[in-house]
C-alpha cells in the first residue's frame, strides 16, 4: 500500500494510490487530521495500521487522477530525522572520509527542512557547494526503545524517497543538512508488505537527467534493522520519526534550475527542483562565526554553479 498525503480544497487529505489514481481516506483516520504534523501522522500516532484501515474500504471513496495530484511531503512534521553519515563504504572512498557511521554515530536534522515532492531546494549560497545525497528512509510506525536487531523491522510503518542536501562547508552536520527544503521526502509511505526485505533494494538518482548515484541497500554498513536497534538504543523511536539510511557515492553539486529524482525499487519516485533565487554569499550569513567565512571550506569560489572538488569537502 503506497499512502500519500495530498491538497485539495478541504487543506490536507490521506489517500491511497490505486493505479492511476489517489484514493481519499481521510474521513477514515480515527483522529483529528488538521494538525501541523498532517493526517498520516495522525494514523500513526494512534497506532493504527493503514493496512487495516483501507482494507476493503476504497470502494465509493472520492477518486482523483494521480497525475493531477499536489502532493505535499507524507510527514510533514516529524519528530526526529535520525541520520546515518558515512553508511556506504564507496561513499567513504569517494569523501576520504576516515570514519564511518560505525565510529561517528547518528545525528539530527531540523523537522522544519522536510519539503514534498514537486518542491524546490532552495540554495543558501553562491560560493559553497551543495551537493544530493539519494537516501532509503524508514518511517517509524511504533514506540520503539532498546529494539534488538532482530525484530526491528516490527516497528517499522513503511519506506519512502529522502533527500540529504547537505552544504560542504566546515559546520556540524546538524547545521550544514537543516537548512528549510534540505530534507525532500516522498512521494508517498510504501507499508514492508509492499516492499519486502529493505536491503534488497536498488537506488537510483539523477541530475538534470544525467544518472549520478546508482547502488542497492545491500551495501550499507548498518543496513535497516541495526540502524533501528542502534538509534533506539540511543534514544525513544516515536510513530512518525524518520530514519534516513544513507547516501552511496556519487553526490555532486547543484545548480539553479536542475531537477534531481531519487528511484528506489518498490518504493516510489522522487522528484524537486533547485533554486539559487536567495542564495547569497557564506560571509553574509549572520552569526559571530561568519568573521573566519574565509577560512571555510569552498570560500570564495561559485560552488552554485557546480565547482569544487568532492574529496575536499565534508561528507
Amino acid at each position: 500500500m503506497r499512502l500519500a498525503v495530498f491538497r485539495s480544497e478541504q487543506g490536507s487529505r490521506l489517500g491511497v494510490v490505486d493505479g492511476d489514481q489517489l484514493v481519499d481516506i481521510t474521513e477514515l483516520v480515527p483522529a483529528p487530521t488538521s494538525g501541523p504534523a498532517g493526517p498520516l501522522h495522525a494514523l500513526l500516532e494512534r497506532g493504527t495500521d493503514p493496512r487495516r484501515l483501507a482494507a476493503g474500504a476504497l470502494s465509493g471513496r472520492p477518486r482523483v487522477p494521480l497525475a493531477g495530484v499536489r502532493f505535499e511531503p507524507p510527514l510533514p512534521r516529524p519528530g526526529k530525522i535520525i541520520a546515518a553519515p558515512v553508511n556506504y563504504r564507496d561513499h567513504q572512498a569517494e569523501m576520504a572520509a576516515p570514519h564511518t557511521v560505525a565510529d561517528l554515530g547518528l545525528f539530527l536534522k531540523a523537522p522544519s527542512s522536510v519539503v514534498g515532492h514537486g518542491g524546490a531546494v532552495a540554495l543558501p549560497y553562491t560560493d559553497l557547494r551543495t551537493d544530493q545525497e539519494a537516501e532509503l528512509a524508514v518511517v517509524i510506525g511504533h514506540e520503539a526503545r532498546d529494539v534488538p536487531a532482530a525484530r526491528a523491522l516490527e516497528y517499522v510503518a513503511g519506506y519512502t524517497c529522502l533527500l540529504d542536501i547537505s552544504v560542504r562547508s566546515t559546520e556540524d552536520r546538524s547545521t550544514r543538512k537543516s537548512f528549510d527544503t534540505f530534507t525532500p521526502l516522498g512521494p508517498w509511505i510504501t507499508t514492508p508488505d509492499e516492499v519486502g526485505d529493505p536491503g534488497t533494494l536498488g537506488l537510483r538518482c539523477w541530475v538534470d537527467g544525467a544518472l549520478r548515484q546508482s547502488a542497492g541497500t545491500a551495501e550499507l554498513i548498518f543496513g535497516v534493522p541495526q540502524l533501528i536497534a542502534y538509534a533506539s538504543s540511543v534514544m525513544t523511536l516515536w510513530p512518525g520519526d524518520v530514519i534516513a539510511t544513507g547516501t552511496p557515492a556519487g553526490v555532486g553539486p547543484l545548480r539553479h534550475g536542475e531537477r534531481i529524482a531519487v528511484e528506489i525499487e518498490r518504493v516510489g519516485r522522487l522528484e524537486v527542483t533547485v533554486t539559487a533565487a536567495r542564495a547569497r554569499p557564506y560571509a553574509s550569513r549572520p552569526g559571530p562565526a561568519a568573521a573566519s567565512a574565509g577560512s571555510s571550506t569552498g570560500a570564495g569560489r561559485d560552488l552554485s554553479a557546480g565547482a569544487g572538488r568532492t574529496e575536499a569537502v565534508s561528507a
